[in-house]
């Protein structure tokens, strides 16, 4: 078989932070195209990612991981870092990045937003899914606490979009990196153990904004099921 001429792989597998990558990904693929990409679906319940094959492409050991074969095989990981790089170098129409040099405040939200997830909404809620998913003992304390602060954190995010579509941009905002980078988290509130999210309806209604878009649903089906 011959290799592929993809110009990315992506190491990845069905989890929010996964899920961020592959939307972002599928909409780049509707705008540009030059974009398109492999995919090798990572079992990370196996351990897979603790292999030194993958350590030496990622040596913290998770997913996702980008493969951009169009520039030496130059690799990159941490999730929000892939984002940005993908901003960076194959957004050229700023669709969903914003420029630092053309929109300087634009592009400091949007990075507040997204540090702001990757401090608050993915440890805090990717605890409470352990908590009520997988610990070995049941813990009272450790769910309310971790549900807790996720449901204050989606009250953060309630507030950002009492009179705006999306978190960053002028107006009603603009769909990007920063809203695509917490999407894939509250989609699955319910997982978490926050059976609705009716008393944040403005999270609701920017939540089903966002996966009503075809290349968003296409991202979530990344990976496909293993046969």
């Amino acid at each position: 078989m011959a290799p592929s001429t993809k110009p990315f792989l992506l190491y990845t597998g069905p989890t929010p932070n996964g899920h961020k990558v592959s939307v972002y990904l599928e909409e780049l693929k509707a705008l540009y195209p030059n974009i398109d990409y492999d995919v090798e679906a990572i079992n990370i319940s196996t351990n897979r990612q603790k292999e030194p094959w993958f350590i030496a492409l990622n040596p913290n050991g998770r997913i996702p991981v980008l493969v951009d074969r169009s520039r030496d095989n130059f690799v990159v990981f941490e999730t929000a870092a892939i984002l940005l790089y993908l901003g960076q170098h194959y957004d050229k129409d700023n669709k969903f990045y914003f420029d630092p040099v053309k929109s300087p405040n634009e592009y400091s939200e949007m990075l507040q937003w997204i540090f702001w997830a990757h401090g608050g909404v993915g440890p805090m809620q990717g605890q409470a899914n352990h908590f009520q998913r997988a610990a070995p003992e049941d813990i009272p304390y450790a769910k309310k606490r971790y549900v807790d602060e996720t449901k204050r954190l989606y009250g953060v995010l309630e507030i950002r979009l009492a009179n705006r579509d999306w978190l960053v941009g002028s107006g009603s905002g603009q769909l990007s990196l920063a809203d695509l980078n917490v999407i894939p988290w509250v989609r699955i509130h319910k997982y978490a153990g926050i059976d609705s999210i009716d008393e944040f309806p403005k999270v609701k209604a920017w939540l089903e904004r966002t996966l009503e878009r075809a290349p968003v649903q296409a991202g979530i089906a990344v990976p496909p099921p293993s046969k």
